[in-house]
């Protein structure tokens, strides 16, 4: 019974040390295999977390808005700006349409200038809104301190330059020509060109509009 048992005993050890090299000892070739399938499932993974989120224009697109173009336009003026210092305040215009009269501007007019007085000021240049009042006006709409009414506005504000330009109608959107001017002197001492993509105008919603929706009060 005993040399049974130890017999039975030798048997099993020896399917377990079998069983274990089958494992331990599996072919080079379906490791490699098992390995290069993990690596291949990685880079997968890796190139669609990066390499398709770029490639995606879409995704950029919503990323890179109209302030962002704006950005790059300030660069350009920043590398060709003559007599503009920390002593010389700026005031910023609309952008106008190059094919009106020169009295009209838009949505993107306006934001285009509303940008530049954020990268002016980030440039490290001294800015002055002139449609600041010098009142502060409370109503049941809001608190209001600015205004589009020349006559509630400042006159003798010490501008020594501003920074305007025309923007014209591209099949791929706006061309948007951008320069510093002196007052007095009407020289210009900085410029620069630009394209405004059709999407970063297209993302901009007039209020006017209201999306078709009328608004009551009530």
């Amino acid at each position: 019974m005993r040399d049974y048992f130890l017999k039975s005993l030798c048997v099993a050890s020896l399917a377990i040390s079998v069983a274990s090299c089958s494992v331990f000892n599996a072919p080079r070739e379906t490791v490699a295999a098992s390995d290069k399938t993990a690596t291949q499932v990685d880079s997968r993974f890796q190139a669609y977390s990066a390499e398709s989120f770029m490639a995606n224009k879409g995704s950029v697109k919503e990323i890179k808005n109209i302030n962002h173009y704006v950005r790059g336009l300030m660069h350009q003026l920043a590398d060709n700006i003559k007599y503009v210092n920390q002593n010389t305040p700026i005031a910023v215009m609309s952008f106008v349409l190059l094919d009106s009269d020169l009295q009209k501007t838009t949505l993107v007019g306006n934001q285009i200038a509303e940008s530049f007085v954020h990268e002016i000021h980030k440039f490290g240049l001294p800015v002055l809104d002139y449609k600041t009042t010098d009142f502060f006006r409370i109503s049941e709409d809001g608190d209001f301190i600015f205004s589009r009414d020349y006559m509630e506005l400042r006159a003798d504000l010490p501008i020594d330059y501003v920074l305007s330009g025309t923007l014209t109608k591209h099949q791929k959107g706006y061309l948007v020509n951008a320069r510093i001017i002196g007052i007095k002197s009407k020289a210009v001492v900085a410029s620069a060109q630009g394209l405004v993509p059709d999407y970063a105008i297209k993302s901009l919603q007039n209020t006017k509009n209201n999306d078709g929706i009328p608004l009551r009060k009530g």
